[in-house]
């Protein structure tokens, strides 16, 4: 089956990425259509991206999303067909949504966009704020892979799909950097992470 694939979401966003990684690891052809989260064009009912146009279809939730690509046209190699396995790699992809990513978007990356970008002044109390708990999140996700070693037993898996933006977000932003590079299994994983066709295709524009 084969599909070209529309993406509706603001270009440097985390989770357009993440469908875009999960395009090329299925060899889908893929459009994406700069819309950004708050305006009249974005067909998400909560203000949210991507939403995507594919097999006919129009779907929203990232998550619902990648499994859908990778079940339909990538023989669902992403996910372990282990339930016990795959219910790691779930627990990972909610932790990625729900923990991290609220925590390094508001804390670190945001900031640092407005002032690169924008040209707002440093938010610096709010980067003040947020460091002790991005440190202790640093701190689990290193002893979990110094445990482990990975996410599932799959080379590469979603769970690697959605963790990989978004540590590399955070990596992007000089204490980021700094915290991250204090990490050897992650550092490891995010270098292994980056040799992948479907990392390197999917660049965005400011990564040096």
């Amino acid at each position: 089956m084969s599909s070209q694939v529309r993406i509706f979401g603001t270009v440097i966003s985390t989770y357009t990425r993440i469908v875009q990684i999960v395009c090329e690891e299925s060899v889908l052809a893929h459009e994406t259509i700069a819309t950004a989260a708050r305006s009249p064009q974005n067909r998400h009912p909560f203000g949210k991206v991507p939403v995507v146009e594919i097999d006919g279809l129009e779907l929203i939730e990232t998550v619902a999303i990648t499994q859908y690509i990778d079940s339909m046209h990538n023989s669902s190699a992403l996910q372990s067909p282990d339930p016990a396995e795959r219910v790691v790699a779930d627990k990972w992809i909610a932790i990625a949504n729900n923990y991290l990513f609220p925590l390094f978007e508001r804390g670190l990356v945001m900031p640092w966009i407005m002032h690169r970008v924008a040209g707002h002044p440093l938010e610096r109390e709010t980067i003040d704020r947020a460091l002790p708990q991005i440190s202790l999140a640093l701190g689990y996700v290193e002893a979990e892979l110094a445990k482990d070693g990975a996410w599932t037993r799959l080379d590469f898996s979603l769970a690697d799909v959605f963790l990989y933006p978004v540590f590399r977000g955070l990596q992007l932003t000089p204490q980021g950097e700094m915290g991250i590079a204090q990490c050897d299994h992650m550092l490891g994983w995010l270098n292994n992470c980056e040799k992948r066709a479907s990392i390197a295709a999917t660049r965005w524009e400011s990564e040096p």
